[in-house]
């Protein structure tokens, strides 16, 4: 835990996409960004596109991707689900028949606060989604990070890993009654685990992870499922509907909250650096009060990252429950 120490980024919470890739060259570099065609993934393609990067987006819409990225050159499109575990290996392996190696994979695809759906597996979406679909696409695509000799993961994660921890003994609520804000700080936090167990694991391969608080931006359409006055609420809009902007609470442009994910992907500062959770460009603190709770109100004074999230007990715990939930394993010693 000690881990979460900053290190001084020069960066802050107003800091952009463009401030954090000046002067960083990316050419030759392989990128694979999950939504990439919407919100902060699709500002995190430009982004590592303008430096050099060559970028494949796996889209569940096609068509969406297609038009949403048109006007940037060099972008492959592929089909892919999230809660298609067919799909995920079928992109992967496509991918890895073309013997390239992979410098990035951010892992940028989400749903949030969305009523209770169960894939084919039983599955609960959001912990599905947002963490399952990217433990097994990491897994399948685990000889191509290996292969690249220095490669990051990232993966976007949320200060709303406070409404929950992993509920272990209930991941899909298939016990007691659906709550849309514990589930979504479930598959937060597991984000956060899973970037702290992928990075023990993979160092040795030069593998490292991140995971990232991008703030609170509005109009990325995470937020679809939320009413305008549970925005209104949450302080994110104003009663006119309007995006309310003020990075000192964490609430962002998408440049602004894109900028972190890029940081983390691309600056030569956290070199030798990994398993962190990252916030406003630079490395979080461990959070001093609890700040748990089950909506998005009074969320945007809270900074830092809760002890559970990254505890390496429970990182561990959660590296197993996705193998046996996902039936993948990937190929490296713990």
């Amino acid at each position: 835990m000690t881990k979460q120490l900053p290190i001084g980024s020069g960066f802050g919470a107003a800091s952009t996409t463009a401030d954090v890739i000046s002067g960083i060259d990316l050419s030759g570099k392989i990128a694979i960004v999950t939504g990439g065609y919407s919100g902060l993934g699709l500002e995190t393609v430009r982004t590592l596109r303008s430096a050099g990067a060559q970028i494949i987006v796996p889209a569940r819409d096609y068509n969406k991707a297609k038009n949403a990225l048109q006007g940037i050159d060099g972008i492959e499109i592929e089909t892919m689900d999230l809660l298609d575990p067919g799909s995920i290996d079928d992109f992967a392996g496509r991918f890895l028949a073309t013997g390239r190696p992979l410098h990035l994979l951010i892992h940028s695809a989400g749903i949030m606060a969305s009523p209770l759906v169960r894939d084919a597996r039983g599955y609960e979406s959001q912990f599905a989604t947002n963490h399952l679909g990217h433990f097994q696409l990491t897994a399948r695509l685990w000889p191509a990070l290996s292969q690249a000799g220095g490669a990051r993961v990232v993966s976007v994660s949320s200060k709303g890993h406070r409404y929950s921890p992993v509920r272990f003994e209930d991941p899909h609520f298939e016990r007691g009654d659906y709550d849309r804000w514990a589930a979504y700080g479930q598959s937060k936090t597991a984000n956060i685990l899973f970037a702290l167990e992928l990075d023990k694991r993979g160092r040795e391969a030069g593998v490292r992870a991140f995971s990232v608080h991008p703030g609170s931006i509005a109009g990325t359409g995470l937020e679809k499922h939320l009413s305008l006055e549970e925005l209104v609420a949450g302080g994110v809009l104003d009663e006119h509907g309007q995006p309310i902007l003020d990075p000192a609470r964490q609430l962002k442009t998408v440049e602004q909250g894109a900028a972190t994910i890029v940081w983390c992907a691309a600056s030569p500062a956290l070199e030798g650096i990994g398993g962190v959770y990252c916030e406003n460009c630079e490395v979080a603190q461990l959070m001093i009060e609890s700040g748990q709770g089950t909506s998005m109100q009074d969320g945007t004074r809270l900074s830092g990252v809760l002890p559970y999230a990254v505890d390496p007990a429970a990182a561990e715990r959660l590296w197993k429950l996705s193998e046996q939930l996902t039936g993948v394993e990937i190929g490296m010693s713990s």
